[in-house]
């Protein structure tokens, strides 16, 4: 342990490097150095691992080799076997994240034992890259937000490390942005730039505080302070023009243009990120710039281009494994087919997102369970792992030739397998089309033909049995008039009847075809649809927004009818004493709730038991390519129900 302190008071008087990479805390060259010098071990094993960390984030190689140098020295020194073991770890983080995570966690409890700082620094490294388990592999960001609150901060404050304790802060902020906790991700971005300022080797984790909190800014519409944050980052990073840093800074700026509307700028200073991230052979960041170009460009409606760069990103890995980066890139590309007007595909790529959504919560749960079950696995499980481990790479060159055969052989395998599942993919979807297309033009023709009978029986009813009873009514009347008088009261009970029986006429002829729609349009209709189901015991209330008066008279009478079957289903069967018709349409969707106060009822009970009325509600809605949502319990009164339809209006207006 002093062997430890020393190397690492010794590293603080290094000089730093003068290269155009942003600097690190240590100078690596003269670390390099200190293995070519004479001294023991453990103090080599120590500098090996400082390297390690120093090369991390521009050769992934050379830091692996440095890591493995100083896992070889540590043996026969405890604490830095223990350590050697959290370096192990980190060299599988990538490509077996589980294993890795275990490894942590066996490093930790070997640390746990040792007093001092160093000690608490590194178990604090072990539980903030145990945390980055959940967030990158797992795609759990709340249990990585709770593990570095609880865990890698409380040691990294008890270590003293500033440097380090500053970059927790800055993880915690990612954290929470990608939980939308977007005014607690302010407080930890503020906290760690704090934290950063003025100290040795904090370039890079001070760059990218900044920028996180000018993105921050930016979303969350303040844009002078936006600017204000990424100009700082622009600043501290000029000294160092081919540094990594730069491609956040690119991303940070191009959204904050964005946001002001400066589409142009944006989509020069994303190209110019782009340039650099493929130079220095950085994926995501890449990615991560794409993502900006396609929404300056969506911005800016240049809804091809935009549709091509969504698409493209849509196929990148690892930009597509984390569910914020899908959410963000789902909910664009709806928005792009929807603007340009291709509502089919709009409709697909927001039943991703919707999906997505609902999704997000239920797989946040289940790798908390994972987490749990890998965090308590005993000390002997992990013995027997790195064990099976050793045993591989000593048989490893042996099988070499024999595995490379075998991959070959199901490489091909696979791709015949893929050509023909495809091939069958693709019949099997043409005849789902074809049938559900075969199955749209038989409702339509059903529709039509019921709506063609009920206005010729409406028609006849009118013409031919209302004049006939209003005929009869003139003929009793002039009956009455010359009548005895005591003979009056019973034909006045006639011609009583007979008004009875002619407003019962006009009411059925009324509901199997509206005059009131052909006349005044679907707004008006739906106010008198209203008005005729209200009576002493049932108050029907109606709300109308933005209804468009171009919408053809097939789809106005559609919605007529739902709207209408609704509300005979609310009295005839909640018995309902309150109800709330509302309508409104956004550009071609057309919303309609119904809420009432009558007896609920469990949605089950539709799939079991559908009545005529609900099924000419679910065909009239498909036919409108729309969805239904109930929400209504059978224990409690009340039902909600929630209808999006798709109507023509806004083609025809493009056409006109």
């Amino acid at each position: 342990m002093k062997l430890f302190t020393l190397v690492f008071i010794l590293m603080l008087s290094v000089t730093r490097s003068n290269a155009q990479q942003a600097p690190g805390r240590f100078d690596k060259d003269s670390l390099a150095h200190i293995l070519e010098q004479a001294v023991n071990d453990s103090t080599k094993a120590s500098v090996s691992f400082l390297l390690s960390d120093e090369w991390a984030d521009e050769d992934s190689v050379l830091s692996k080799k440095y890591a493995q140098l100083g896992i070889g020295l540590s043996k026969g020194h405890p604490f830095l076997e223990g350590i050697s073991v959290f370096y192990k770890g980190r060299q599988l983080a990538t490509t077996a994240p589980d294993s890795a995570a275990k490894l942590f966690m066996q490093a930790e409890s070997i640390l746990k034992k040792f007093p001092g700082k160093e000690a608490l620094l590194f178990r604090s490294m072990c539980w903030h890259d145990y945390a980055r388990v959940f967030h990158f592999d797992k795609d759990d960001p709340e249990t990585y937000v709770n593990l570095l609150v609880t865990q890698a901060i409380p040691l990294a404050q008890k270590s003293g490390d500033q440097l380090y304790l500053g970059k927790n802060y800055l993880d915690l902020s990612y954290g929470f942005k990608n939980l939308r906790e977007h005014a607690k991700a302010k407080i930890y971005l503020q906290l760690a730039i704090e934290t950063l300022r003025n100290k040795q080797g904090n370039t890079s984790y001070l760059a990218t505080a900044y920028h996180t909190l000018s993105e921050n800014y930016s979303l969350s519409g303040d844009s002078a302070n936006a600017a204000l944050y990424i100009d700082s980052m622009r600043v501290l990073l000029t000294p160092y023009p081919q540094a990594s840093e730069w491609l956040d800074y690119y991303a940070g700026e191009s959204m904050r243009l964005t946001i002001a509307e400066k589409f142009d700028q944006s989509l020069a200073v994303a190209e110019k990120g782009i340039a650099l991230a493929q130079q220095l052979h950085q994926a995501y960041p890449e990615q991560r710039l794409l993502l900006q170009k396609f929404y300056a460009l969506y911005n800016k409606k240049d809804l091809v281009q935009a549709r091509r760069v969504g698409l493209d990103l849509y196929s990148r890995l690892p930009f597509m494994n984390t569910s914020a980066n899908r959410l963000l890139l789902y909910y664009g590309m709806m928005a792009t087919y929807e603007d340009l007007k291709n509502i089919p595909e709009a409709f697909v790529w927001l039943k991703r997102y919707s999906y997505l959504s609902d999704s997000v919560a239920q797989s946040n749960l289940t790798t908390k369970i994972n987490a749990l079950e890998i965090k308590f696995r005993n000390a002997e499980n992990q013995r027997k792992i790195v064990e099976l481990n050793a045993s591989n790479d000593k048989v490893s060159y042996a099988l070499k030739r024999t595995v490379l055969l075998s991959w070959s052989l199901g490489l091909i395998s696979v791709l015949l397998l893929a050509v023909l599942l495809l091939g069958y993919f693709f019949y099997k979807n043409k005849k789902k089309t074809a049938l559900q297309q075969e199955q749209i033009k038989i409702s339509h023709a059903m529709l039509q033909g019921q709506e063609e009978e009920r206005k010729r029986v409406a028609r006849d009813l009118h013409d031919s049995l209302g004049g006939l009873l209003a005929s009869t009514k003139i003929n009793l009347s002039k009956i009455a008039g010359g009548a005895n008088t005591g003979q009056r009261p019973e034909l006045d009970n006639v011609i009583g009847q007979m008004d009875t029986s002619v407003a019962e006429l006009r009411r059925i002829a009324h509901n199997m075809m509206p005059e009131m729609l052909l006349r005044l349009g679907l707004e008006a209709a739906l106010k008198d649809l209203c008005n005729t189901f209200e009576s002493e015991k049932t108050t029907v209330r109606f709300l109308c927004f933005d209804i468009q008066p171009n919408i053809p008279q097939a789809e106005q009478v559609i919605i007529y009818r739902i709207a209408q079957e609704l509300l005979t289903n609310a009295i005839k069967h909640a018995d309902a004493k309150n109800i709330l018709l509302q309508c409104n349409q956004r550009s071609n969707r057309f919303f309609i709730t119904v809420e009432d106060d009558g007896t609920g009822f469990n949605e089950s009970v539709l799939h079991e038991n559908q009545g005529m009325g609900f099924i000419n509600i679910k065909t009239r809605v498909a036919y409108l390519n729309g969805k239904i949502d109930i929400l209504s319990k059978g224990n409690q009164p009340g039902t909600s129900i929630n209808i999006e339809m798709y109507v023509t209006t806004e083609i025809q207006a493009g056409h006109s």
